[in-house]
């Protein structure tokens, strides 16, 4: 609070002030009243005046200043009201309860919008552990009645359990830390239990699969981790060149803080200049626009957003009709208290 802005605001009263003196002189100058109470009664006044609005302004100036200092050091700015003092001036205190109000109300709104946010992924979640019935029947009449015709169709289903599973962990993305285990797995069993649960995707396109390296230890929750795969996985069969056959190649390297696995193929690969919006929602780019991809820009933004809430970090690097890396990092010195098991 400046002293300049102070005094602006209490112009009125000091012209209001200036006014009464004036008036009280010119009475004090027709009667034969003697020069010193002339002098001495104006004096006061001002004296009296100036002592008031300085300790106004000490008490308003150390609760502004306070709640601005303390107002930009926040993170979240709408705690402000909890950690203010309650101050010793009417506007002060008025401002104060307000702001007690204020978030009082904002708190309640919010807990309105997380009730009915849980409360749909709740339901969503149901939804799909309840279709997830429907498919495994059909698959299992597929299974028993196979021909070119089921054959198509279970292909289709096997597109529609990948979807769900995407809708399933979107639905849990904002709520990762309740449903994680971190502990110590070997690179090698997270790779080959993704590539088992794309074996039929990978066989039908002849994808060749090559690995090395992966006999490294990485802290991390094993289902989550398994889906980012997964996603990684079918992009490369979704974007693969027809004139090619495909190749993924998964490695490892580990350095000194660091455990890296890279997952490579040679297929169309990623423009140069789509490549630092891969990981926003609903980016599709050039090749997620093309007729017979339909990309719904959702995987790489749910890779990404499971990786942060993991505490690891994942990378793609892309070269258009090369073929495209995508690395997954994960630090050594995890924050997690791992669980032996």
């Amino acid at each position: 609070m400046k002293l300049k802005d102070f005094f602006k605001d209490k112009l009125l009263s000091i012209f209001l002030l200036i006014f009464c003196l004036i008036t009280v002189e010119t009475f004090l100058i027709i009667y034969p009243i003697g020069n010193f109470i002339k002098i001495y009664v104006p004096i006061v006044v001002i004296f009296t005046y100036l002592l008031g609005i300085t300790f106004e302004y000490i008490k308003k100036r150390n609760f502004y200043n306070n709640f601005i200092s303390k107002l930009d050091k926040l993170e979240e700015k709408y705690l402000i009201a909890e950690i203010l003092k309650s101050p010793n001036f009417i506007e002060g205190k008025i401002l104060f309860e307000s702001l007690h109000e204020i978030d009082k109300s904002m708190i309640e709104k919010i807990n309105q919008y997380k009730y009915l946010q849980e409360d749909y992924k709740d339901y969503i979640e149901m939804w799909i552990h309840e279709i997830k019935l429907p498919i495994a029947t059909s698959k299992m009449i597929i299974e028993n009645n196979k021909n070119e015709i089921t054959v198509s169709i279970d292909e289709e289903l096997d597109k529609i359990e990948n979807y769900i599973e995407q809708a399933l962990y979107y639905a849990r993305s904002n709520t990762v830390e309740k449903d994680y285990y971190i502990k110590k797995i070997i690179l090698k069993d997270i790779v080959n239990d993704s590539i088992k649960k794309n074996k039929k995707a990978l066989i039908q396109q002849k994808v060749e699969i090559n690995t090395h390296d992966l006999d490294t230890q990485v802290n991390t929750d094993f289902k989550w981790i398994i889906f980012i795969i997964n996603q990684i996985i079918q992009n490369s069969i979704k974007y693969k060149r027809e004139e090619n056959n495909l190749n993924i190649e998964f490695s490892a390297k580990e350095q000194k803080e660091k455990v890296i696995l890279s997952i490579k193929d040679n297929g169309i690969g990623i423009k140069e200049n789509e490549l630092s919006r891969v990981f926003k929602k609903g980016f599709t780019g050039t090749n997620g626009r093309k007729n017979n991809k339909k990309s719904t820009g959702i995987g790489l933004y749910l890779c990404k957003k499971l990786c942060d809430k993991l505490g690891i970090g994942i990378e793609v690097y892309s070269k258009e009709n090369e073929g495209t890396e995508t690395k997954i990092i994960f630090p050594k010195n995890s924050y997690y208290e791992l669980e032996e098991k």
